[in-house]
């Protein structure tokens, strides 16, 4: 059996365990996978104390959504984060606290998938909130807003939401080679006008 089969067949036996409440398979998925959630959680949250409370709710929604998990859709280190991305941006939007206000660049590093993406998360250093930050990401929204609404729409829900292209593709009923190049040239538009922006001040 291939490898990549192999793994899959580990990843979906573990989550179809933890489906059914198994404390050994919880425990296994917390070891592969909670240092990563907790970094995500203290790169996103204000305070850690916070962050602990996230990582434990975090894994109840792992839980509860485990019987959902398909190894052919994603591997499981996407899953988990994209559910922790999930998790986390409705944590803010409850909150009402800021998002972290990263770049569009430096953001892209935790919507990729595969195995690249569980290394940059890892090596991704904490960025702190401060008025700085809040005041770059609410310029950055408004020139987001400005965008074409189908460019805007695949914008926020691959940044801000965690989706995948294929899944925005698929809520929005629309051909994935039209959902990348609408990401394809809002970036663009977004990278003319701080080119622009910069040459005026």
């Amino acid at each position: 059996m291939p490898a990549d089969a192999e793994q899959q067949r580990v990843d979906l036996a573990l989550m179809q365990a933890v489906a059914t409440g198994d404390k050994l398979a919880i425990a296994q998925l917390y070891d592969r996978f909670g240092s990563l959630v907790y970094r995500m959680a203290v790169q996103a949250l204000p305070a850690r104390e916070e962050a602990e409370d996230a990582v434990q709710e975090i894994f109840v929604r792992l839980w509860r959504t485990s019987s959902r998990y398909d190894p052919t859709r994603a591997a499981l280190v996407t899953w988990v984060m994209l559910i922790s991305r999930r998790f986390l941006v409705d944590r803010l939007r409850r909150s009402k606290n800021a998002l972290r206000g990263a770049s569009l660049d430096e953001k892209l590093i935790l919507t990729d998938t595969g195995p690249a993406s569980h290394s940059a998360a890892r090596d991704h250093g904490a960025m702190g909130i401060n008025a700085e930050t809040r005041e770059r990401f609410g310029a950055l929204m408004k020139k987001v807003d400005q965008l074409p609404e189908l460019q805007r729409t695949v914008i926020v829900r691959a940044y801000l939401n965690g989706q995948t292209l294929r899944q925005i593709g698929e809520e929005l009923n629309t051909p994935l080679g039209t959902v990348k190049s609408a990401l394809s040239r809002a970036l663009t538009r977004l990278r003319e006008r701080e080119m622009t922006e910069g040459m005026t001040t």
